[in-house]
């Protein structure tokens, strides 16, 4: 059960002592509170923990103070969308808005591997109007012997040339505690020219003293990337150790399952999850078709699978694309077989903006048809 405050009432107000005492006669009952940032406002959430069934929805919901009692659906209580909870969802980053009516692309190197490629990628998104990219510091790898990232080497150029680009939010995955703060120091270094989204990668989906880590900074949103060999139910409690540490700014990203039913690309595409996950949850969905696919085949329609693949995401309602480019894709470090190229950037926006645009059109088919329903009379 969860108790969302009025906007006015927070830890320190009389109102918010006086519903802490009340819920500390309630036998069998443990409390964690939520601060949850939205742009306009800050709302305090009690979350009640135990037998909350015996507790009276009505009676809590008169208590001064309280704005109203959701009574929880689903086993990842702060994330998950339960049964008449209408409470507000997304967050704004450094500028830029994350929710479900959103979208972004964010395209970039797997695999951070010399300045003038990261200088070129950033020129060249900041050339199409995007606003955040990926770039990978710290890559962990099936192989001891592959390359494993620069790591904090990397960060102060990176993000320099994010910031001289216009380049507002950069997901950068992080494999340790440590990198937190390294990502930190770096941006704090030279005076915060960009933002960064922490990417939990699929092979650390249930690293759960990592995400615990990562749930209880406040300072970076994080970009949860689907177990590529999990049920979404299990990951989608993965990224709950996330919001329960108190980080909900949180963005899900479906990247594929490993089976061998998905060959020959890399992973079983599993888009059709997108609005999956946007009905269990109310985190902003993102697809990653590089980590999906894995290679640059081109259907006899002359379109690259990469490509279709994405669509399908977004025509279904994602709201990220995660993406590789790279500007010598022979030459990439990581993953150089998936990547496209950076004149090909322009055409990849703008088939991600035909695809939108048809969700959207979708969407507004859809809702005139349930008006038309609604007011019209019964047989």
């Amino acid at each position: 059960m969860i108790l969302i405050l009025q906007d006015n009432v927070h830890a320190g107000t009389p109102a918010f002592g006086t519903i802490m005492e009340y819920l500390s006669r309630r036998p069998g009952i443990e409390t964690r509170v939520h601060e949850v940032k939205g742009a306009q406002q800050t709302l305090t959430e009690i979350y009640l923990i135990g037998d909350t069934a015996a507790l009276d929805a009505e009676e809590l919901a008169e208590l001064t103070g309280v704005d109203r009692v959701v009574r929880v659906s689903r086993e990842y209580r702060v994330l998950g969308r339960h049964q008449d909870d209408f409470r507000p969802s997304g967050f704004e980053y450094n500028g830029v808005d994350f929710d479900q009516d959103g979208f972004e692309v964010f395209a970039g190197l797997c695999a951070v591997d010399t300045r003038e490629h990261v200088d070129r990628t950033f020129a060249a998104l900041a050339a199409q109007g995007l606003r955040c990219a990926r770039m990978g510091a710290y890559k962990p790898r099936t192989s001891p012997y592959a390359f494993q990232g620069h790591g904090a080497a990397c960060l102060p150029f990176v993000f320099e040339s994010a910031g001289r680009h216009g380049i507002r939010v950069v997901a950068m995955e992080i494999t340790h505690e440590k990198h937190i703060q390294e990502i930190h120091d770096a941006l704090t270094a030279i005076g915060r020219p960009t933002g960064v989204m922490l990417q939990v990668g699929t092979r650390n989906t249930q690293n759960f003293e990592l995400l615990k880590a990562i749930g209880r900074q406040q300072e970076f949103p994080v970009l949860f990337k689907r177990g590529f060999g999990i049920t979404l139910e299990e990951s989608l409690n993965a990224a709950e150790y996330l919001a329960s540490e108190g980080n909900q700014r949180v963005v899900f990203c479906l990247r594929g399952v490993k089976t061998g039913l998905g060959d020959p690309h890399r992973n079983l595409v599993d888009f059709a999850h997108v609005p999956v996950v946007r009905r269990l949850t109310r985190m902003p969905v993102g697809i990653d078709p590089s980590h999906s696919v894995g290679r640059r085949d081109v259907g006899p329609d002359g379109i690259e699978d990469i490509h279709h693949a994405a669509v399908q995401g977004v025509i279904a309602g994602a709201n990220l694309v995660l993406v590789d480019f790279h500007p010598a894709p022979a030459k990439a470090l990581v993953d150089g077989p998936q990547a496209l190229r950076l004149e090909e950037l322009p055409l990849f926006v703008e088939d991600m903006q035909i695809a939108r645009e048809a969700y959207l059109k979708r969407r507004a088919a859809h809702e005139r048809a349930r008006q038309a329903d609604a007011t019209s009379p019964v047989a």
